[in-house]
């Protein structure tokens, strides 16, 4: 006897993507920073100074009003103490008994000439009063600078995990056909029929 039924099974179809885990390394790029900062020179001079005082040569010429009344005021002293010195001397003439006409000789004195060394004078008497300072040179000088800052490249790794994908292409299923022949009651009725086949796919 001949099987009547045709059993097909369909497996199941997948597929499978696997991504290997990784490790990257992104290079950064290094830098280099430059500044410069200009020197500079600076020269400071000082030249001679020169001061002149004639403030004494010229009040010996001719003084100042200020300066002829103080010479003014000297002078005054001078003869006032003078004057009180020749009163002095002659009272003390005329107290005295031992002389005794007093009076002669206090006007022998008063005319009698002057005495005594006279001395030729030049004008001024006194130069002028002169100072200085010493000239001075300072000269600064500074070189150009340069600095540097150099920063370094740093990497930086990056971790990529790995990844599975599954994806299923076909589903698994079982295909049942009926192969076999009608079957008629009785058997022999078969002859009388002609047909199509049916599908019998279950």
């Amino acid at each position: 006897m001949e099987p009547l039924l045709r059993i097909t099974t369909v497996p199941l179809k997948y597929e499978l993507k696997i991504q290997k885990a990784r490790l990257e390394y992104k290079r950064s790029t290094a830098e280099l920073q430059m500044n410069r900062q200009k020197g500079e020179m600076s020269i400071e001079n000082h030249p001679i100074k020169v001061s002149i005082d004639t403030y004494n040569a010229r009040n010996s010429v001719c003084p100042t009003t200020m300066e002829s009344v103080r010479q003014a005021a000297s002078y005054g002293k001078a003869a006032a103490a003078e004057a009180t010195a020749n009163y002095a001397e002659e009272g003390a003439l005329l107290l005295d008994p031992r002389i005794s006409n007093p009076l002669d000789q206090i006007i022998s004195q008063r005319a009698q000439m002057p005495s005594g060394d006279f001395g030729l004078q030049f004008l001024p008497n006194t130069g002028p009063d002169i100072e200085w300072s010493e000239p001075d040179l300072n000269i600064k000088y500074q070189m150009d600078k340069l600095s540097f800052e150099l920063k370094v490249a740093k990497g930086d790794y990056e971790f990529i995990p790995g990844k599975v994908e599954l994806s299923i292409t076909q589903m698994p299923d079982v295909e049942i056909e009926y192969i076999g022949k009608p079957i008629y009651v009785p058997p022999s009725a078969a002859n009388f029929f002609n047909h199509t086949p049916l599908d019998v796919l279950a």
